[in-house]
């Protein structure tokens, strides 16, 4: 398989929230604005793009008996790495997102891809996998912050664009289903005209 189409599986084929529908609890959890939604992805992509590369060094090393409790500690510290950094230097985005950011160990796009990808396969590859899965996850996070807070509040990044109120219902828990199932019926019909 190409490089190529390793980076871009992440976006189309294989998307993260819109095809496999992993990641739902930060998806649904975080995604009240593109900010927020934006800032989870890109955390999600540096854990899972710096694990792949050291998971795919170290897989040869580790016996079967441990492999996926030592895949987490690997996961687990550069959450720790993410989770500070976002502390000190965006201190206003990290209490917005809070406790999903440790919650990043257990996703299971960051442990399917280590598992299924990057023990597998050589550095390069395993780097190139991670950030196509982890920036077609900021995508559809993104996206979906950006439409949630277009329609609840008329803006998107914090630009007014439209005046009024929205309609509240998608600031909150249920118009994050609402947004998500008709995101995924839209990008289901793409797909469908793609092929």
């Amino acid at each position: 398989m190409s490089q190529l189409s390793n980076f871009t599986k992440g976006f189309l084929r294989e998307n993260p929230v819109f095809v496999l529908l992993l990641g739902m609890c930060p998806t649904l959890g975080t995604t009240t604005s593109a900010i927020n939604g934006m800032g989870m992805g890109l955390a999600t992509t540096f854990v899972l793009a710096m694990s792949n590369v050291v998971i795919s060094l170290i897989a040869g090393l580790i016996p079967a008996k441990v492999r996926i409790p030592s895949f987490i500690v690997v996961i687990a510290a550069f959450v720790t790495v993410i989770d500070l950094a976002m502390a000190g230097f965006l201190p206003a985005l990290h209490s917005q997102l809070g406790l999903f950011i440790p919650l990043i160990v257990v996703n299971c796009i960051v442990l399917g891809r280590a598992e299924a990808f990057a023990s597998k396969n050589g550095v390069l590859p395993s780097l190139i996998d991670g950030l196509g899965m982890g920036l077609g996850f900021t995508f559809a996070l993104t996206l979906l912050g950006a439409t949630r807070e277009l329609l609840g509040s008329g803006a998107i990044f914090g630009f007014k664009f439209i005046s009024g109120d929205g309609i509240l219902v998608f600031v909150l828990a249920p118009g994050a289903f609402f947004a998500l199932g008709f995101l995924i019926l839209i990008m289901n019909k793409l797909a469908k005209k793609q092929s």
